[in-house]
This record gives structure tokens, sequence and C-alpha cells, in this order.
């Protein structure tokens, strides 16, 4: 992929595309973790059931899961502006049908599963084709800077959101889904005026939409860095999201308020936003090898400590810091990952990584329910840091990430390198 002299010269900040796209789903996303939250509050306003309230919620996962599969073929066969749309406009008609069973106080468990179904399905296949967009919308040089900013993006979206929803639902049961309805809605009319250069004309498609998922993860794990990296958030993944159920279980058990529980969470998001903002000025001064197994370490070392924390805030302050890392590492792969895949490609790459991700992070509560439920809560901790610990010694001596280059290669050929990794 090559950009054109015009937007090499233009800045993030007066590309018009890009600043549609960035505002459209801040909105989108403040929308999306409004409805989240205000979920769970609803079902149990309605019901009663926490076990209906998990039902709900899990719908979502489970619709994002399903859709990712076929998510990013659909988003290399189609055109992505269109998918995009759709699912804007499918997410806000969803939530304003939802606004009239309470407004009309019919509302049932099953229409809320419905609902949730549209939004997680909506959701994922969203990602793939904004993913594949990027590339075209800004500049090769300055693709490093869009990702962290997009990182910011999620977590301004998801504190927003999360903090707005509660309050709302504390107005009226239906007000956080006119909020919902209203952001997706102007995220739709911002995406109308996107403009996305014309795409190259990709290969001929097979028209198998199942051979096309394959050649998905094929690309995926025939190449080396993409399947290298790709491990190590799987692995991340899966005992950070065990950790983190592990604290609350602690803190629970050792008194913590619910209150100072709720701070403790949002913390977590107020570290990835930190990081965000600076991923991408580091990302250009440290190189990949040094950011991606800093990640490790510095989650293997800091783990241990929230065994002897006692207090809300100071777990907070602990996932802040846990928090932190990740960004720079992620806009140096995410990065790479985008200019090393060819555009009739980059959608499913965009499917593979985030339904692998998603099922580590899907896993990873079960084990730490498991761990939290046969050991104690500073074993079950310590097994999570020997877990990531591992996973640092071999991220450490693996040679494909002490090669990864910090230039990004811009794909301009189907071949794919086949070399030993991790």
């Amino acid at each position: 992929m090559s950009a054109t002299p015009e937007r090499q010269r233009v800045p993030l900040s007066r590309n018009p595309n890009y600043q549609l796209l960035w505002i459209s789903q801040v909105l989108s996303g403040a929308g999306l973790s409004t409805s989240v939250i205000a979920f769970p509050l609803l079902v149990l306003a309605l019901t009663g059931s926490a076990a209906a309230s998990g039902l709900v919620l899990g719908t979502i996962a489970a619709a994002q899961l399903l859709a990712g599969l076929p998510a990013g073929a659909l988003a290399d066969r189609w055109d992505r502006k269109t998918i995009m749309l759709s699912c804007e406009a499918a997410q806000g008609i969803a939530a304003a049908s939802l606004v009239a069973v309470l407004w009309w106080d019919v509302a049932q468990v099953a229409y809320l599963v419905v609902v949730a179904a549209v939004i997680g399905a909506s959701a994922a296949l969203f990602r793939p084709a904004e993913d594949a967009s990027l590339p075209r919308v800004v500049p090769a040089e300055q693709l490093s800077t869009a990702v962290g900013l997009n990182a910011a993006r999620a977590s301004v979206a998801q504190l927003s959101g999360t903090a707005a929803g509660g309050f709302l639902f504390a107005i009226a049961r239906f007000v956080p889904f006119v909020a919902d309805a209203l952001a997706h809605t102007l995220a739709c009319t911002l995406l109308v005026f996107l403009r996305i250069p014309p795409r190259e004309a990709p290969p001929e498609a097979t028209r198998h939409l199942g051979r096309e998922i394959m050649a998905g993860f094929q690309w995926v794990w025939g190449h080396r860095h993409l399947r290298v990296t790709a491990l190590c958030a799987v692995v991340l993944n899966l005992f950070f999201s065990a950790f983190y159920l592990i604290v609350i279980v602690l803190a629970v058990a050792r008194g913590v308020p619910s209150g100072q529980i709720g701070i403790m969470a949002a913390m977590l998001g107020v570290g990835g936003l930190l990081g965000a903002l600076i991923a991408s000025r580091l990302s250009q001064m440290v190189r990949p090898y040094i950011s991606i197994i800093a990640v490790f370490w510095v989650m293997a070392a800091l783990t241990p400590v929230a065994a002897f924390l006692h207090s809300g805030y100071l777990l907070g302050v602990l996932l802040a810091a846990m928090a932190l890392p990740p960004a720079t590492a992620n806009t140096t792969i995410i990065t790479r990952q985008l200019l090393l895949t060819p555009d009739d490609l980059r959608g499913r790459l965009s499917s593979v990584l985030g339904i692998v991700t998603g099922i580590a992070a899907t896993l990873g509560p079960v084990l730490g329910g498991l761990l939290a439920a046969a050991l104690s809560g500073t074993l079950a901790v310590l097994v999570c840091a020997g877990g990531i610990a591992a996973a640092a010694v071999v991220a450490t001596l693996s040679p494909t990430l002490r090669s990864f280059p910090r230039q990004p290669a811009v794909a301009d050929s189907p071949a794919v390198e086949r070399h030993s990794g991790l």
C-alpha cells in the first residue's frame, strides 16, 4: 500500500475522514458501554434474577464470537463502508426498539436477548471493516499514531459510557437506551460523509465463505510475526482475565467496600487511556522487542503485589499501572500487522485476532473462578503470576520477537514467511 502525496502532507488533526471515523466511534462506543452497564441492571429490575442478567450479557459475548468468524471474510468481500453504516444503523434501531418496549412496559427477557444478540453481532461485524479501512484512510507513516488514538478512543468511550449508564438508569430504565440509540444514530450520520479511497481490485473471491475464513487463519498462522504476537496476546488475555476476577473475589473477601471496587475497576480504564495517549510516541522511541517483553515482565512483577494489598484504592493503582505498558506494544504490533497484510486479507486478519483473543478473554474468568474456588486468594494470584512469568521467559527467548522490525513492512505480495517462532 502506498499513500498519496496529499495524504502524506495532511496531519491526522486535519484529516477529515479520520476525524469522522474517530468521533463517530467515540459516540458509538460510549453508547454501547452505556447499554452494557444498563443491561444487567434492567434485567435485575424486571426479574430479580442474576442468572437472567448473565444470560443477556453472555449473549452479547457469544454473538460477538459467532459473528466474528465470518466477519473478516465479509469485510474483505463486501464494501466496508456499507458494513459500518449497516452495523451502526442496526444497533441504533435495536436500542430504539428497546426504548419502545420499555416505554409501553412490555419488555421480556427473551426480547432483551434478541437485542443483545444484535448488539454483539453488529460490534463483531464492524470491527474488521473499520480495521481494514484504517490504512486506506491514513498514510502508512501515520498509522501507528492512528492506532494509538483509536485505543485512547476506546478507553474514553468505555469510561464515559460506563459512568453515564448507571446515572441514566437511575433517572428511568429506558433513558440509557435512549442515549445509546442517539449515539448510534449520530455515529451513522457521520459515517455517511466518510470517504474511503477505492480498493485495488482484490483477487478473485472463492465465493465459498468457509474457504475464505480458513484463508484468514492460514495467513495469520503462516506469518511468524503474526502468529507469535497472536499467541502472546492469547496468553496475556487468558491470565490477566483470570487475575482480574481473582482480585475482585479477593477484595470482597477482605471486606473492601463495593464503592472502592468500582473505583478499582475504573482505574484499569484510566491506566489504559494514559497508556494509549503515550503509546504512539513510545512505540517510535522503544525497540518493538523491548516494548513487547516489557509487558510480560511488568505484569509478572506486579501481579503478586495484589496478594498483599487490602485497599481498593491501592488495588486500583496497581491495575492502572498494569494497564499502561500494553498500549505501546499493541500499537507497534497492530501497525505492523495491518501494513504487512494485503488489503484483501485485512478484514480476516482483524477477525481472526479478535476471535482468538476473545476466546482467551472468555476462558480467563472461568480459569480465575476455578482457581479462586480451589485455592486461597493469595495462592490463586501467585499461580497467575507464575503463568505470566513463564510466558515472559519464553517471549524473552523468542527469536521472532527479538527480530521484530522497528518499521513495519508494507505488504505488496502474498508471499508468506515460514520460520520458527516462539
